[in-house]
């Protein structure tokens, strides 16, 4: 980010009353906003989770909120659910496990395969033991190949007589279902309980979405969007998430430059077109 822009929205802040950044593009649970799609596909996850399903997926377009939701989830699960999230999974097989280990804060001592795998089981009977659950989140699911994939099958047969011992939640872009059809990949296919697709926000939820992380940031209750504005907001970004908060930070900008607390259509018009390339390439 240029730095006369990092001053501005440093001065907009202050302008603004805010105490942090509200339309931040960073998947933080604190500005989860319930939608309706988004409720639901919440939902559909926790109830995954408690009944122990296995193998869940979520799949969604780019910038619809699917990284802040599985951030969520996680944060609101109790102290008996034990969780992993794994980012950026470009890499091995044998590294995913790993990954996995780590953010278990499993402790192993030998590294092949076979040892990873059987410390990953003790943690999971020791921890049903206890009446704990396991869950691990992998985002970004589209990137992996057939043998990463295949890996995370195999750990999803962990399990007792009544229950399976770990949960894995497996999130991408719609690519990741059309992976998902392979016939190589059909055993794995199988095993996924509850699939859900999010859908960006629906027209009438576009001003309430605003309103919510402009009060979860503590804004000036002088600072609003204009109805028009909220309806340029949504013509530009048809609900996707990431495209609405790429065009209200700089529609805050454009309003702190001007010296206004109301947010019209004329900004946030100006505010896409300086944005073009942002937003028509997320």
């Amino acid at each position: 980010m240029p730095k006369q822009l990092c001053i501005f929205k440093v001065m907009y802040k202050d302008f603004y009353s805010l105490k942090e950044s509200p339309f931040n593009i960073t998947a933080d649970p604190d500005f989860f906003f319930a939608s309706s799609r988004h409720e639901e596909a919440f939902n559909h996850l926790v109830y995954g989770i408690r009944s122990r399903r296995g193998i869940i997926v979520v799949t969604g377009e780019i910038g619809t909120g699917k990284t802040t939701l599985c951030r969520t989830i996680l944060s609101r699960l109790d102290q008996t659910v034990k969780t992993a999230l794994i980012l950026n999974p470009v890499f091995s097989d044998m590294q995913l496990l790993q990954m996995i280990i780590n953010d278990l804060g499993i402790s192993y001592v030998k590294k092949t395969k076979l040892d990873l795998v059987g410390a990953i089981t003790l943690f999971l009977i020791e921890e049903s033991a206890k009446g704990n659950n396991v869950v691990v989140v992998i985002d970004e699911c589209q990137n992996l190949n057939i043998r990463q994939l295949e890996q995370i099958r195999l750990l999803s047969n962990l399990e007792t007589e009544k229950e399976k011992l770990l949960q894995i939640i497996l999130v991408g872009q719609p690519e990741l279902g059309e992976k998902l059809k392979s016939p190589s990949l059909r055993q794995l296919t199988q095993r996924v309980s509850v699939h859900y697709h999010i859908l960006p926000l629906l027209k009438n939820e576009i001003e309430g979405y605003i309103n919510h992380r402009l009060k979860i940031a503590g804004a000036d209750p002088r600072l609003k969007f204009t109805l028009q504005a909220v309806e340029a907001v949504y013509a530009i970004s048809q609900g996707t998430p990431r495209v609405i908060n790429i065009l209200c930070d700089r529609a805050l900008l454009a309003g702190f430059a001007k010296e206004t607390f109301t947010i019209d259509h004329s900004l946030v018009h100006e505010s896409a077109r300086e944005t073009q390339y942002t937003y028509e390439h997320h």
